[in-house]
């Protein structure tokens, strides 16, 4: 009866172990396994929020003034070491194009921290929706002037707030190191730009930059 009993509690410890063997992944997840899962939610809550701003981009887009294929979308809330500029195909509804973008610096050396404001000489960034004007060359190269259209950027154009790019703005994602501030412009790398030019320099009608976090 011992023996039994004995056999039975071996018997029964090697099924435990077996179990915990095949269904260790789920048990005991990896650090693989939960990195993954961790960018999951992250992408999940990048697409809820840029879904949500285009409600924002397509209500302006209605008035027939801008470009209705393309529009530009920046997610500050990212951080700047990702890819958070998104040139958005409205139709296909779907991301064509992402790259790096630089935020305001608040006239500090050197913030992580999204600083918004709409003050002149502020050094921030400003959240809201911009129309892409004329194209100029500036003391960064070819750039583009940005007219703020909502109460929360309309000093953008008197800010001398505008699209251009900058040797420090790298071709691809850093994070976890963050990259380098602007004075509140939207600033990408010169690659990005080319990529972004093609694309304005087309349109036959103004495109939208929405800028959100």
């Amino acid at each position: 009866m011992r023996i039994l009993r004995k056999t039975t509690i071996s018997l029964f410890i090697l099924l435990l172990a077996f179990a915990i063997y095949q269904y260790r992944s789920v048990l005991f997840p990896s650090k693989k396994v939960i990195s993954s899962l961790q960018k999951t939610s992250e992408n999940q809550a990048t697409e809820k929020r840029l879904r949500e701003n285009l409600t924002a981009v397509k209500r302006k887009i209605q008035s027939k003034k801008y470009n209705s294929n393309i529009c530009f979308l920046i997610d500050f809330k990212l951080s700047s070491g990702k890819n958070r500029f998104f040139v958005y195909d409205l139709h296909q509804k779907s991301i064509l194009y992402a790259g790096l973008v630089a935020h305001g610096s608040g006239n500090k050396a050197f913030t992580i921290k999204v600083v918004i404001s709409n003050i002149v000489e502020s050094g921030c960034s400003s959240l809201g929706s911009y129309k892409i004007s004329y194209k100029y060359k500036g003391r960064f190269g070819n750039a583009y002037k940005l007219i703020g259209l909502d109460s929360s950027n309309n000093n953008a154009f008197k800010r001398n707030v505008v699209l251009h790019a900058y040797d420090c703005v790298p071709d691809y994602e850093t994070y976890p190191m963050p990259i380098c501030n602007s004075l509140g412009c939207p600033m990408v790398s010169n690659n990005f730009l080319k990529q972004l030019e093609k694309i304005i320099d087309t349109s036959s009608k103004p495109i939208l930059l929405h800028i959100y976090k």
